[in-house]
């Protein structure tokens, strides 16, 4: 009993799983059935560009990623479009926070003066590790006495 509520379960998830993905490839299809001239997309290998001409038959789209270079795609390598960035006002306003400026007099550094010390090779690394095995070696004869 307890073996036939299992499957019945994994079979379930396997439903839901299968029936989610189906929605996400029809979706795309549909995307890909219906590209318009205009419109601004992106391959599978991610080149952005915009859609020039689409041939029903070959099932073919020719997309120009700058002016006058065009190329062809199967329909199929299309994988989604491109939104355009919305330009903002509030962007260009120009805010500064208090907390990023200093006082006259300080260093003028942003860097708290207790952050951690992060070298760029790993040249001072088997000192730290010596230091560390030696702390660990006399906290555990520490412990032992």
């Amino acid at each position: 009993m307890e073996m036939f509520i299992l499957v019945a379960i994994l079979l379930v998830a396997m439903f839901f799983m299968s029936s989610r993905t189906r929605k996400q490839q029809r979706a795309a299809a549909e995307f890909r059935n219906n590209l318009t001239v205009g419109t601004k997309v992106m391959t599978a290998s991610g080149m952005i560009g915009t859609v020039v001409d689409v041939d029903e038959a070959a099932d073919q789209v020719t997309i120009e990623s700058v002016a006058g270079s065009q190329t062809t795609w199967l329909r199929a390598a299309i994988s989604k479009q491109v939104e355009e960035p919305v330009a903002d006002d509030a962007d260009d306003e120009i805010t500064t926070d208090e907390s990023d400026v200093t006082a006259k007099g300080e260093t003028g550094s942003t860097i708290s003066p207790d952050a951690t010390d992060v070298p760029d090779d790993l040249s001072s690394l088997d000192t730290a590790q010596s230091e560390y095995r030696e702390q660990q070696r006399r906290d555990a004869d520490a412990d032992g006495k």
